[in-house]
């Protein structure tokens, strides 16, 4: 049936910083890098901001109001989210598309979406801190690395890759 939604989950590594109050309450001047696993107990801050980051005026639909291609025919919802999986937090983007995407449609659903990370939707998230405890939390979804990419659920978690670090040859 052509009007059947299909979901389609897109996995990316998060890049997270936090400014740590020092022993006087205090901010410190340079920010520690947090690792997919250190993040996972600030999860549930996480999802409130993301929940806070959603529109009005993108109801359901999410990001998928901001396509304007063809693939806005044929993509229903994207909605950007967090879950762990191999003991690391990770981003993952639900999208839900009327039939299967062609690989060139992904392909270019990719490359919007890694635009929205850098420039977009992920660009006012990074900017904006998350208040923990310890400090306060700063994450994005992009990073201009070459450990930034977004895969298939299936080609993710199918892989013989784990972590952000690791590679089938091993250790970068």
């Amino acid at each position: 049936m052509k009007n059947e939604l299909k979901t389609l989950r897109l996995f990316s590594p998060l890049f997270p910083h936090i400014y740590r109050r020092n022993e006087w309450g205090d901010y410190e001047n340079e920010s520690e890098d947090l690792d997919a696993s250190e993040l996972l107990e600030y999860e549930d801050v996480i999802l409130d901001r993301i929940e806070k980051e959603k529109l009005p005026d993108e109801g359901e639909r999410g990001l998928a109001v901001y396509l304007n291609d063809d693939l806005s025919q044929k993509v229903h919802s994207i909605n950007p989210t967090v879950e762990e999986w191999n003991g690391e937090l990770w981003g993952v983007t639900e999208v839900q598309t009327h039939g299967t995407l062609s690989p060139s449609e992904l392909a270019e659903l990719t490359e919007w979406l890694s635009s929205q990370f850098s420039d977009g939707w992920g660009e006012g998230m990074e900017q904006r801190e998350i208040k923990v405890d310890d400090g306060e939390l700063y994450l994005s979804f992009w990073d201009s690395s070459d450990r930034f990419f977004i895969k298939p659920e299936d080609e993710l978690k199918g892989s013989q890759s784990f972590g952000f670090g690791m590679t089938m040859g091993g250790m970068r």
